[in-house]
């Protein structure tokens, strides 16, 4: 009996929450908005490239990529 209750009470909150438009309040809260800092891109590099930024960036313990990021970073000023 319990158990019928409680599943008619949960029943009706959802019937009340789905009746709720909160689509103004989600809009006005930001909740939802995808923050990104990047941006996705592709570019093709030669396999010896490739391989020298491994090797760059396992001494700093970093990947490929990332170690092209660093780079990238370090001396885009100079251009």
């Amino acid at each position: 009996m319990r158990l019928r209750r409680a599943k008619r009470n949960l029943d009706r909150q959802i019937q009340e929450f789905e009746k709720k438009d909160l689509g103004a309040d989600l809009a006005k809260s930001g909740a939802g908005a995808l923050i990104r800092r990047s941006r996705v891109t592709s570019i093709s590099l030669d396999n010896d490239l490739i391989a020298r930024l491994r090797k760059a960036g396992e001494k700093r313990g970093l990947g490929y990529q990332t170690m092209l990021k660093v780079i990238l970073r370090e001396n885009i000023k100079k251009y």
